[in-house]
Parts: C-alpha cells; sequence; structure tokens
C-alpha cells in the first residue's frame, strides 16, 4: 500500500494538469484524477512496465475523461427529456450571458483554439506542450511511431498557426 501512495504522491499532479487540459475545469480534473488512481489500482496487474509509468497513467486519464463525457451526454439527454415530459421550457442559447462580451486574453483564446483541433491532434499538442511528454512517449500513448508522433504535433502545430490571428491576440 506504501507503494500505491507513494505513485499518487509523485504522479498526481501531472495527471490533473494533463486532465485541465483535456476539461477546461479544475473541479472536475480533480474528480476525474481521482477516478484515473481508482482505475489505475484495479487494474495496477496490467501495467507491463513497456512505457513509463506517467504515460500508463494518462492514458487511464483520457479514457476516464471520455467516459465522462459519455456520462454527461447521456445526463443532459435524460434532462432535456424530463423537461419535454414535465411540459418545462428548455432555455435557449439567447437567455445565456453573451460570451462575446467578455473580454478573451491570449491565453484563453490559444486555449480555445487548442480545444477546437480534431484528434488526435489535440491530444497529442496537449501531451507534448502540457506534458513535456518525448515523441517517444507519445508515440507508445497512441501505438503508433515516434515520427509518426514527431510528424502529428508538427501538423497540430500548424493548424493552431493558421487558426490563431496575431492581430486578435
Amino acid at each position: 500500500m506504501e507503494d500505491l501512495s507513494e505513485i499518487y504522491q509523485v504522479y498526481a499532479d501531472e495527471v490533473k494538469r494533463f486532465l485541465i487540459c483535456l476539461t477546461s475545469n479544475v473541479e472536475v480534473a480533480e474528480e476525474l484524477t481521482q477516478e484515473t488512481f481508482y482505475q489505475a489500482v484495479k487494474s495496477i496487474h496490467r501495467y507491463n512496465g513497456e512505457c513509463k509509468l506517467s504515460v500508463w497513467l494518462c492514458q487511464i486519464a483520457k479514457y476516464t475523461y471520455y467516459n465522462y463525457l459519455k456520462k454527461e451526454k447521456k445526463n443532459h439527454n435524460a434532462s432535456v427529456e424530463k423537461m419535454i415530459q414535465l411540459g418545462t421550457e428548455i432555455p435557449s442559447n439567447n437567455d445565456l450571458p453573451d460570451v462575446a462580451v467578455m473580454k478573451r486574453s491570449t491565453l484563453v483564446s490559444i486555449h480555445k483554439e487548442i480545444h477546437r483541433l480534431q484528434e488526435p491532434y489535440r491530444e497529442i499538442f496537449l501531451l507534448r506542450a502540457s506534458l513535456h511528454l518525448s515523441f517517444k512517449e507519445i508515440g507508445e500513448v497512441f501505438g503508433k511511431s515516434e515520427n509518426w508522433a514527431r510528424v502529428t504535433y508538427y501538423r497540430a502545430k500548424v493548424k493552431l498557426s493558421e487558426r490563431i490571428d496575431p492581430h486578435e491576440l
């Protein structure tokens, strides 16, 4: 049990930072970090040491996040159905605060563009830029080559540079 506690202390912040990049929400990232380590404990017998432990944990975190998104979508759909059954008015986008009025800082603008990237570009960019994983490690996460990771990261950077207007920053 001492080893598991030590693993958590060493890797929890890294996993949490990764999840913050995916979710853009600190509270959700903290919750998913806990779930990630719970899932890791349950499946530690499957860790074969072929990749770094941090890479393995981030893979679990990614799938934990995907499961979270599926649950959220299901909950949202159930809520809408319930509102329809009850005859409750469903709020429109016009009822929400005007997001365009808020001033966007440079980091927020870039972060939004990162999250608009399609997979695997977004995830590879975040693994490299946020967690500073090597291309070899990124390749291991996806079951691909180091060169594939390099090329895909480069393409993600090109896509970002095309989307970000320097006059807007």
